[in-house]
C-alpha cells in the first residue's frame, strides 16, 4: 500500500493505493464464484463490497437454479436451451445461451461438492421442481422438473456457501467500501477502481490488470420492486461515465408475485409446487392466457394475463386492484419443507397463514435483462467501427449488472443464479488466461482517481432545494407509471420527459452532512447518480422499440417485428448535455458449436 493526496475543489484527499492482480467489485453469487475462480488460479484477488458479502442480493433468491440434471425424469441441455432462447423471445444470443446451458450440470454438482445444501430425493439426488417455460422435448413434452433447490431459500444456501470457499481460498475482502467511479487509461483500458471507506471516510484507489463488475441491478429506479435498497446499478452507473453503452435496458422484468403493498417476493416454486392464481370470480385464469402450461407460463405473460384481468375489473380486494395466489389447498407437511420461507413472509408482510387463505399478489419490478454488455467469458464488450463485438481491455461484467445476452428480452425463473456461476466462473477461467499472478502494472497518473473525487466533492458539499429522497421518490414514480408492465407510445413519450427533468433536476440536490464517515446522505446521492441514468436510458430505449418482445408489451405495437427489431438496443448518455445516444448490434443468430443448429423464430405461445 502507499499514498498520495489529491487536491480536489481546494480540499485534500488523502488516498491509500492498493494493487492487485484482479479486483472485482461485488460480492453476490456472480463476484465470490469469480472471486474463488480467480483465488484458485492464484492470482491476487481483492473483492470489494458495499454490504457485507451474505447480505448481498443473492441471498434473497429463493426458488431455485436451473440445470438439466435430469433427477426427476428425462433432460437434456438442448431442451434448457431451447427454453432460454424461446423465453428469450429470440433476442438472446444463441452461443451464450449454449455456453450457459451446456456448462449449467457442471456447475451445479460443483456447488453440491462445496456444500450447497440442496433438498433431496428419497433417492438421494438433488430436488428439482418446474419452473415457469421450462420444459422438455423442445417445448412439444410436459413441463420440466429442472430448478434445483433448497427449500426455497437458494439463494441463501449458494451466497454463504461460494463465501466460504472465498475465505478458504485466501481472498481479501474490502468490506463497506462503496465503489466511486473506473479508472480508465488513455487507450481505453480500464485499470483499477477508485472507492470510499464508509466506516472511517477515506478514499482507496486500486490498480488492477482485471477489474471485474458484479454489482447486481438497478430496481430501485421504480417504487416497487423485491430488489434490496442496495440494488442502485453502481455498475452500469459507472460504464455509462466511462463512456461505454449499456445494452437492452428497456426490458424490465416484473415478478407476478410480489406481496400486494409490500413488494416482498412470492417465488415462482410456490406455483411449481402446485399454487395457482385466481381472480375475483374465483377462476383460474391462466388457463385461458397459456392453455397448455397454464400457471407455469413464462414471467412477463403471466404478469401480463394479472395486469389484464385486474383492467377488467375481476381484481381482487376492496379496490379490485390484485389477484389471489392459492397455496392452502397443499400439504401443511409440503409447505413447510419447501416453502418455508415464504410461508414466513406471507405471515409478516401480508398477515397470512399460507395454509388457510390465499396470498393478495401483484406485478412488482424484480430482474433487469439489459445491462453492461459482455461475451460469454464475461468480457466487456463495445461496439467497433466496423460494428463488430471489441473487447474493452481489462473489464469484465457478471450477473444482473451484465448482459451477456442469455436473457434476451424475458428471462425464465431460475435461469438468473446459474447465470452467477457458469458466467462467474467462466470469468475465473479468463482471468487464468489473461493475467499472470504477480505481473508488474504501470503506475498510475498521480490525478487518476480526480474523476471520482471531482463527484464525490460536489454531492457532499451540494448545496441545492431538494433533497435526494425526493429526487429519488420523483425518479421512482415516474418508472413505475411510465414504463410499467404495458407501455404505449405516448406514456412513454411523456415518461421521457418527466424522467429527463429529474435527471437535470439532480443538480438542484442538497446533502446536508458534510462529513465523510458513514455520510449515509452523500452515499444515498451517489447511488441516486447511478440509478438516474440507467432509468433514463431505460425509457429511451422502451420510447424507441416500436414492437412487443418479452418485458416489453407496447399496446400501439402489439406484435412483435422480427424484420425490424431483431437486434440489441445499446444506449449512452452524455452527462453533461443531458442526452441520450442509440445505437444497435445484432443478435447473435450461430451457436458456439456444432453440436446444436440455431433456434430459428417462430410465435412465442405456450
Amino acid at each position: 500500500m502507499a499514498s498520495n493526496v489529491a487536491s480536489i475543489g481546494g480540499r485534500a484527499y488523502p488516498i491509500t493505493d492498493h494493487t492487485f492482480d484482479v479486483v472485482i467489485v461485488g460480492a453476490g453469487g456472480a463476484g465470490l464464484r469469480a472471486t474463488v475462480g480467480c483465488s484458485q488460479a492464484g492470482l491476487r484477488t481483492a473483492c470489494i463490497t458495499k454490504v457485507f458479502p451474505t447480505r448481498s442480493h443473492t441471498v434473497a433468491a429463493q426458488g431455485g437454479v436451473a440445470a438439466s440434471l435430469g433427477n426427476m425424469g428425462a433432460d437434456n441441455w438442448k431442451w434448457h436451451m431451447y427454453d432460454t432462447v424461446k423465453g428469450s423471445d429470440w433476442l438472446g444470443d444463441q452461443d451464450a445461451i449454449e455456453y450457459l446451458c451446456r456448462n449449467a450440470p457442471a456447475a451445479v454438482y460443483e456447488l453440491e461438492h462445496w456444500g450447497v445444501p440442496f433438498s433431496r430425493t428419497d433417492d438421494g439426488r438433488i430436488y428439482q421442481r418446474p419452473f415457469g417455460g421450462m420444459t422438455t422435448d423442445f417445448g412439444r413434452g410436459p413441463p420440466a422438473q429442472r430448478t434445483c433447490a433448497a427449500a426455497d431459500r437458494t439463494g441463501h444456501a449458494m451466497l454463504h456457501t461460494l463465501y466460504g470457499q472465498a475465505v478458504k481460498n485466501s481472498t481479501e475482502f474490502f468490506i463497506e467500501y462503496f465503489a466511486i467511479d473506473l479508472i480508465m487509461n488513455s487507450e481505453g483500458r480500464c485499470v483499477g477502481v477508485v472507492c470510499i471507506k464508509m466506516d472511517d471516510g477515506t478514499i482507496h484507489r486500486f490498480r488492477s490488470a482485471l477489474t471485474i463488475l458484479a454489482t447486481g441491478g438497478y430496481g430501485r429506479a421504480y417504487f416497487s420492486a423485491t430488489s434490496a435498497h442496495t440494488c442502485t446499478g453502481d455498475g452500469g452507473g459507472m460504464v455509462l461515465r466511462a463512456g461505454l453503452p449499456l445494452q437492452d435496458m428497456e426490458f424490465v422484468q416484473f415478478h407476478p408475485t410480489g406481496i400486494y403493498g409490500a413488494g416482498c417476493l412470492i417465488t415462482e416454486g410456490a406455483r411449481g409446487e402446485g399454487g395457482y392464481l385466481t381472480n375475483s370470480n374465483g377462476e383460474r385464469f391462466m388457463e385461458r392466457y397459456a392453455p397448455s402450461v397454464k400457471d407455469l407460463a413464462p414471467r412477463d405473460m403471466v404478469s401480463r394475463a394479472m395486469t389484464m384481468e385486474i383492467r377488467e375489473g375481476r381484481g381482487v380486494g376492496k379496490n379490485k386492484d390484485h389477484i389471489f395466489l392459492h397455496l392452502e389447498h397443499l400439504e401443511p407437511k409440503m409447505l413447510h419443507e419447501r416453502l418455508p420461507g415464504i410461508s414466513e413472509s406471507a405471515k409478516i408482510f401480508a398477515g397470512v397463514d399460507v395454509t388457510k387463505d390465499p396470498i393478495p399478489v401483484l406485478p412488482t419490478v424484480h430482474y433487469n435483462m439489459g445491462g453492461i454488455q459482455t461475451n460469454y467469458h464475461g468480457e466487456v464488450v463495445t461496439k467497433a467501427a466496423d460494428g463488430s463485438d471489441a473487447v474493452v481491455p481489462g473489464l469484465m461484467a457478471l450477473g444482473e449488472a451484465a448482459c451477456v445476452s442469455v436473457h434476451g428480452a424475458n428471462r425464465l425463473g431460475s435461469n438468473s443464479l446459474i447465470d452467477l456461476v457458469v458466467f462467474g466462473r467462466a470469468a475465473g477461467l479468463r482471468a487464468a488466461e489473461l493475467v499472470k499472478p504477480g505481473e508488474k502494472q504501470a503506475e498510475l497518473p498521480a490525478d487518476s482517481a480526480n474523476l471520482a473525487l471531482s463527484r464525490l466533492d460536489r454531492y457532499r458539499y451540494a448545496k441545492g432545494g431538494a433533497s435526494t429522497a425526493q429526487l429519488r421518490l420523483n425518479m421512482q414514480k415516474v418508472m413505475q407509471n411510465h414504463c410499467a408492465v404495458y407501455r404505449t407510445g405516448p406514456t412513454l413519450a411523456e415518461g421521457s420527459r418527466l424522467i429527463h427533468e429529474v435527471w437535470a433536476s439532480r443538480d438542484d440536490v442538497a446533502v446536508t452532512d458534510r462529513s465523510l464517515i458513514w455520510n449515509s446522505d452523500l452515499i444515498e446521492t451517489l447511488e441516486f447518480d447511478n440509478l438516474i441514468v440507467q432509468a433514463v436510458v431505460t425509457m429511451d430505449g422502451a420510447a424507441n422499440r416500436t414492437e412487443s418482445r418479452g418485458a416489453h408489451a407496447r399496446e400501439d405495437f402489439s406484435g412483435r417485428d422480427d424484420a425490424k427489431w431483431m437486434k440489441h438496443t445499446l444506449a449512452s448518455v452524455d452527462d453533461q448535455k443531458r442526452t441520450v445516444a442509440i445505437d444497435y448490434r445484432p443478435v447473435h443468430s450461430y451457436t458456439m458449436t456444432t453440436e446444436v443448429a440455431y433456434i430459428e423464430p417462430k410465435a412465442r405461445v405456450y
